[in-house]
């Protein structure tokens, strides 16, 4: 009995469609990925939301305690104190340091700020004056076409604006006790700082150790990786915040200075102002800008030389920052490119609701750069397996 030879059956898909299948596969991986991680990011940022007058208190003083920290082992050793007393010490020193800003700068602080806030209207009526003597065709147009058209929409309403003020006055009381309790809340939180920061100084316990005792049923080298991000994640806070304050600091008490000796109105308050609104990269820069320029260009004794001086300032201390604070004191902590940091500062700016997010951009996505590293490194290019070289190569 004779057998025939089976014959082959064809392969249900051709090599292209397996491939066009592949790739579906893939994206369809990848979107779920991405869909999964987006749905963690809106959890935690509701969560933030929602507990943000619990969280930020724990933060700040988080912060502080990383910052302080050394300060506290060297008093600690250096003159052989309990953790108690270098603690304390540390206290005292703020408080003094604090009651003599208070004493010293914060009443002519004050007083330039009430000041420029009056001035303001005199500043504008000057440049209104300049324009209407340098360029009279400008002003005219503006009169004819840009103040009638604001006279019609305001003309128009005004009888809208009255027609609400009676239905708008219950919930702006309403609004007003809102108001009354974000405040207090506040205070609260600021209040609650000190008390924090003191158990977070006082206390030897490790993160990390505490972390790797809490993830036991995970993989050893996945939990390695998690106490290395977190660790990562910290450094880039308490080297970001301790070197921009440092910073900040610095370039406001130069531009404050240089202002002020140049004979530039309130120059010690925006000095002092455009320096502390660094520790939001470019921010202090764009507000210094936006007021010592026209403030220099318009006051009764100003003019472009003012303005130029002005601006001579501003380049000085941005170039002393760039050349040599910021090597000096943050090194390269960051590592980003300035566009990147641009970008950065808007994303989380909306993604975290505000001036936190924008406070907050470098040292987070410095830590999704050192995470991405990670990944990259020791899952995607190599693999599950690396030596422990190239673990140490990527820690370091």
């Amino acid at each position: 009995m004779s057998s025939e030879p089976a014959i082959p059956r064809p392969p249900l898909l051709s090599s292209w469609q397996r491939r066009l299948v592949g790739i579906a596969l893939a994206l369809l991986a990848v979107a779920m990925i991405g869909a999964f991680f987006t749905g963690i990011f809106l959890l935690l940022r509701a969560f933030v939301q929602t507990f943000s007058s619990v969280l930020w208190p724990l933060a700040a003083a988080g912060i502080l305690a990383l910052m302080l920290r050394p300060l506290a082992l060297w008093l600690q050793r250096r003159l052989s104190l309990s953790r108690l007393t270098a603690i304390v010490l540390i206290y005292v020193l703020v408080l003094v340091t604090t009651l003599a800003v208070v004493a010293l700068v914060l009443p002519e602080m004050i007083r330039q700020t009430l000041a420029f806030a009056d001035y303001l209207p005199q500043m504008v009526e000057n440049a209104r004056s300049f324009l209407a003597r340098h360029y009279p065709s400008v002003v005219a147009f503006l009169q004819e076409n840009v103040d009638r058209e604001l006279a019609t929409k305001l003309g128009s309403t005004l009888g809208d604006y009255a027609a609400q003020l009676a239905r708008l006055t219950l919930p702006a009381v309403n609004q007003l006790g809102s108001w009354t309790g974000s405040f207090f809340s506040l205070m609260a939180g600021v209040a609650i700082i000190p008390v924090y920061l003191f158990f977070f100084l006082k206390t030897d316990r490790d993160p990390g150790a505490d972390l790797n005792n809490q993830l036991s049923f995970i993989r050893q080298d996945w939990r390695e990786d998690a106490i290395f991000l977190l660790r990562e994640f910290a450094n880039s806070m308490v080297a970001f915040f301790r070197g921009q304050l440092l910073i900040g600091l610095i370039m406001g008490i130069l531009m404050g200075i240089g202002f002020s000796v140049a004979g530039v109105k309130f120059g010690l308050v925006l000095g002092l102002l455009s320096g502390l609104l660094n520790i939001i990269p470019y921010f202090g820069t764009i507000i210094g800008l936006g007021t010592v320029l026209p403030t220099a260009f318009f006051q009764p004794d100003g003019g472009l030389a003012l303005m130029g001086i002005s601006l001579g300032i501003f380049v000085a201390v941005q170039m002393l920052e760039g050349y040599v604070l910021t090597p000096r004191i943050m090194g390269e902590s960051t590592g980003l490119h300035p566009l990147t940091i641009i970008i950065a500062i808007f994303f989380w700016g909306v993604a975290l609701n505000g001036l936190l997010g924008m406070i907050l951009a470098i040292p987070l996505t410095a830590f999704f750069v050192v995470a991405w590293r990670l990944v990259k490194r020791k899952y995607l290019e190599h693999g599950h397996e690396t030596t422990d070289a190239e673990d140490l190569a990527l820690k370091s």
